[in-house]
C-alpha cells in the first residue's frame, strides 16, 4: 500500500501502489504546468467521515511513498482518463478499492539516468 503525504499532514492518504503511481504522474504533470486541481476519494470503511477532497497546488508539498522498490507499469489509457478528470471542473476522483486496469499496451517505467550523466 502506497502513501501520499499532503502538506504538513502527519497522516498519509493510503492507496495501492499501482493507483498511486498513476496519480503521481498526473499530479506531477499538472503541477509542473502550474495547474491546480482537486483530488477526491471515498474513505475506506475503517475510517470515518465518508470522503475527502484536497486541493493540489504547486506551493503545497507532496511526498509519494511506495511499498515496492520497483516502479509500477503504467497504463496509458488509464493515465489519459485520470488526466481528463483532473482537467475537468469536478477534479480527479479515485476509487481506492478499484484495481487499475491492465492494458497490453502499457508504457515502460522511465529509464534511470545516473546523476551527472549526459544525454546522447
Amino acid at each position: 500500500m502506497g502513501q501520499l503525504f499532503y502538506g504538513n499532514a502527519t497522516q498519509p492518504i493510503e492507496m495501492p501502489d499501482r493507483l498511486l503511481a498513476h496519480v503521481k504522474v498526473v499530479t506531477a504533470t499538472k503541477l509542473r504546468r502550474g495547474e491546480s486541481f482537486t483530488l477526491s476519494w471515498r474513505h475506506p470503511e475503517d475510517i470515518p467521515g465518508g470522503r475527502s477532497t484536497i486541493w493540489l497546488h504547486p506551493s503545497i508539498p507532496l511526498r509519494f511513498v511506495f511499498s515496492s522498490a520497483e516502479p509500477e507499469m503504467l497504463n496509458p489509457a488509464f493515465l489519459k482518463d485520470l488526466a481528463n478528470a483532473a482537467n475537468s471542473s469536478g477534479g480527479l476522483s479515485v476509487d481506492l478499492n478499484m484495481p487499475v486496469p491492465v492494458n497490453d499496451e502499457v508504457s515502460t517505467p522511465p529509464a534511470r539516468v545516473p546523476v551527472g550523466a549526459r544525454a546522447a
